[in-house]
């Protein structure tokens, strides 16, 4: 059975009812953040490209855009003027995370988008005590009072870059993270930065966050500094690290300019061949995830 028979399979279970007639209960979504406190690893990048890989498989996908840049809202073709509910609104309180959600050009894929508003986000809060779970409460009611066929099964948390409020929100409303790491001199520097961020939100705020994977980004096969970087980032995380590599592609850096995911853009080029199979990984460990539960 491929991938795409075994989502559509799934899709058609969580619409049953239990034995005795009643709706199952809301199903709870797989939630992933896509976290490097480096600006332009690809992160961005890898949260519009793996969530349209998701869609296109049939998972019914929403990235929540957590950057007060909102590149991910542009890289999508949500226009600022169109963005009337967002992040900022629900991190406030002022509207629940459905309300802020609007669909894009890609069937099953969502985003709540993002305005500079979020930037002083840390100062509006203060010390509210429930200031890192802002985030977590608004995901668990996402799939509250909708129909079956309109849960989503993903969500994609696309961080800012940098270690603040907002990725410590992120990280403990998550499941797992997902680290794009470029393939640069300074990668394990920075990756060993953001696992011990990692190991404290799971001391103090989340106990069950696990790291999913690193993906390696803007790989150049001729280039020996990045075949060196792959080949030290694998040595000291292991299976952690996808077999899937991002490699450098001109139709990738493209594709944002037109508020398209590089899938969309040019379905046959060599980003969107990678971010495809990388989705296919990530289906994969989630498959080996549940069997280990």
């Amino acid at each position: 059975m491929t991938v795409m028979d075994e989502t559509a399979q799934g899709t058609a279970q969580t619409a049953q009812e239990t034995s005795d007639g009643r709706p199952l209960p809301p199903a709870h979504p797989r939630i992933i953040s896509l976290a490097n406190q480096k600006g332009g690893v690809g992160k961005t990048t890898t949260a519009i490209n793996l969530g349209t890989a998701l869609a296109a498989i049939g998972e019914r996908v929403l990235i929540v855009d957590l950057d007060p840049q909102g590149n991910a809202s542009t890289g999508l073709g949500i226009d600022r003027r169109d963005r009337k509910a967002s992040t900022y609104d629900v991190l406030t309180g002022g509207v629940s995370l459905r309300a802020a959600v609007v669909p894009t050009a890609v069937p099953r894929l969502h985003i709540a988008p993002s305005t500079m508003d979020l930037s002083g986000l840390e100062l509006e809060l203060g010390t509210a005590r429930d200031r890192a779970f802002r985030l977590r409460n608004a995901i668990a009611g996402l799939n509250a009072n909708v129909s079956p066929a309109a849960d989503f099964t993903y969500v994609l948390i696309d961080c800012p870059p940098s270690l603040n409020l907002l990725t410590v929100n992120a990280m403990a409303a998550s499941d797992a993270i997902l680290v794009p790491l470029q393939c640069e001199f300074f990668a394990l520097e920075g990756l060993s930065q953001l696992l011990q961020t990692v190991e404290q939100v799971r001391a103090t705020l989340n106990p069950s966050l696990s790291i999913h994977g690193i993906v390696m980004t803007m790989f150049d096969q001729r280039n020996n500094l990045s075949n060196q970087v792959v080949a030290d980032v694998r040595q000291f995380m292991g299976k952690k690290v996808y077999e899937t590599m991002i490699p450098r592609n001109v139709r990738i850096s493209e594709a944002p300019s037109y508020g398209k995911p590089v899938l969309v853009y040019d379905l046959k080029c060599a980003g969107s061949e990678a971010y495809l199979r990388l989705a296919t990984e990530v289906i994969q460990r989630e498959r080996e995830l549940r069997s280990a539960g």
